[in-house]
C-alpha cells in the first residue's frame, strides 16, 4: 500500500472512526484501524463488533493495499502533525506502515488486515432516508433516557418505529420514557427494531446540521443497521427481544397543568441538586393552585437546604411532587424547547414534560415517594 492524503482530511477521519475502537478487548485487532485503499482514497474502519464506523479519506493511490495499526497511536500522531501537510503512508515488511510528512518520519508496527473483521454492508439500498438535522435532535431528546445497566438489555436500546412517513424513537429504562415521533423522506411498511443507544449517541455526534440526508438501510436478515452518509457509514448491530409496551404507562389525564420556561426551571434546578446529592438527590417541586403563578423548587441535606422559585401559568389543582434530580436535569438539558408544559395528577403519579407547540415529543419521569 502507497498513498498520499492530506493531515486535516486524515485527522478527522480518525476522530470519528476511533469512536467505536475497542477499549478493552481480548482481540488486539479491536484496538486498531484498518487502513485499506478503495476508490482512490484510503477507508478508515473500526469496530467493537458492536458499532463499526466506516469513514472515505480521499488521496492519491500509486499502490493499492491494506493494513492494520493502532488507532489511538495513529490519531495521536496524525494531530501532532501541521494542517497543511501532506502524509505519505507506505507499509513495509511485517505489517509496519510509514508515514511522512515533511521532516518528520514515524514507523507503526501493525497486524495483517486479514485479522480485522469484517464490515457486513447492510443492504443494497436505503430503507428510507431522513433528514440530518430531524434525526440529530431527534435522538439528542431521546437516547440519553435508555438504560445503562445491561441486567434488562433491550432498555438498552432505543425502540425505532417505522410507520409510514414517520419514525417513532422511544427511549426507556425503569424511571423514565422519552417518547419523539419525526418525518422520514421515503415511506415504509410497518416494522420495529431495537438499535442500541450507545450506536446512536455515536450516530448524532456524526449527523450534521444540515437538511441533507442519512441514508438508513435495514439487513435483510434483521440483525443490524446501516447509517450512510457521504463518505461515512455507521453499522450496529441490533438488539433481540420484545420492547416495554411504552404507551401503556402514558399518562392519558391530568389534574394540574403549568407552562413554564425551560432555562428558568433549569437554573432553579441546578443549584438544588447541588444540595439533593448530599442526600437522596431528591428535588421537590410544589406548584401553586389555579389562577395563581409559581413553582417552588426545593432540596433538603444534612449539609443544609435550597429554595428557588420559578414562574409558571398554572391550570388546575395545586400539588407537590418530588424527582430524581439527575432525571430532571437530564429532560431540562437534552430537549431544546424554550417552553414545557408540566401536567401532572398528584405526587404519586408520574410527571409529564411536553415542549410547548411540539406535540411530537413527550417526555415522562416517575415521581419519588417521600415521607412528607
Amino acid at each position: 500500500m502507497k498513498l498520499s492524503v492530506m493531515q486535516e482530511n486524515l485527522a478527522r477521519g480518525l476522530s470519528v472512526v476511533s469512536r467505536a475502537v475497542s477499549a478493552r478487548s481480548t482481540l488486539p485487532v479491536l484496538a486498531n484501524v484498518l487502513l485499506k485503499t478503495e476508490d482512490g482514497g484510503l477507508r478508515l474502519t473500526t469496530t467493537n463488533l458492536e458499532i463499526g464506523l466506516v469513514y472515505w479519506v480521499p488521496g492519491k493511490v500509486e499502490t493499492d493495499g491494506a493494513t492494520t495499526v493502532p488507532a489511538k497511536l495513529l490519531t495521536d500522531l496524525v494531530g501532532s502533525l501541521g494542517g497543511g501537510d501532506r502524509i505519505d503512508l507506505e507499509t513495509g515488511a511485517g505489517e509496519t506502515l510509514h508515514l511522512k510528512s515533511g521532516r518528520f518520519e514515524s514507523h507503526i508496527k501493525g497486524i495483517d488486515a486479514d485479522e480485522f473483521p469484517s464490515i457486513q454492508v447492510a443492504g443494497e439500498r436505503p430503507t428510507t432516508r431522513i433528514a440530518q438535522n430531524v434525526l440529530k435532535r431527534a435522538l439528542d431528546e431521546t437516547a440519553f433516557a435508555a438504560a445503562t445497566d445491561e441486567a434488562r438489555p433491550i432498555l438498552t436500546g432505543v425502540l425505532c418505529r417505522f410507520e409510514g412517513d414517520t419514525l417513532t424513537l422511544a427511549a426507556a429504562d425503569n424511571y423514565r420514557i422519552a417518547v419523539k415521533t419525526i418525518p422520514i423522506l421515503d415511506a415504509v411498511s410497518d416494522t420495529s427494531v431495537v438499535i442500541p443507544a450507545r450506536a446512536l449517541n455515536e450516530l448524532a455526534r456524526i449527523l450534521g446540521d444540515t437538511d441533507d440526508p442519512v441514508d438508513v438501510v435495514l439487513a435483510q436478515g434483521r440483525n443490524q443497521v446501516m447509517f450512510h452518509m457521504e463518505g461515512i457509514d455507521l453499522v450496529s448491530r441490533l438488539i433481540d427481544g420484545q420492547f416495554p409496551n411504552y404507551q401503556s404507562v402514558l399518562p392519558k389525564a391530568h389534574t394540574t397543568r403549568a407552562v413554564l420556561d425551560r432555562e428558568e426551571l433549569l437554573r432553579a434546578v441546578r443549584p438544588a441538586a447541588l444540595i439533593a446529592h448530599e442526600s437522596a438527590n431528591i428535588v421537590k417541586l410544589q406548584i401553586s393552585a389555579n389562577g395563581e403563578s409559581g413553582i417552588t423548587v426545593s432540596a433538603n441535606a444534612e449539609v443544609g437546604d435550597h429554595v428557588g422559585q420559578v414562574e409558571a401559568n398554572v391550570e388546575g389543582d395545586g400539588t407537590s411532587i418530588a424527582f430524581n434530580a439527575k432525571y430532571l436535569a437530564d429532560v431540562l438539558t437534552n430537549v431544546a424547547a424554550e417552553q414545557f408544559a408540566l401536567e401532572l395528577q398528584g405526587p404519586l403519579a408520574p410527571g409529564v414534560f411536553k415542549p410547548v407547540g411540539d406535540d411530537r415529543y413527550v417526555h415522562v419521569v416517575m415521581p419519588v415517594r417521600t415521607t412528607s
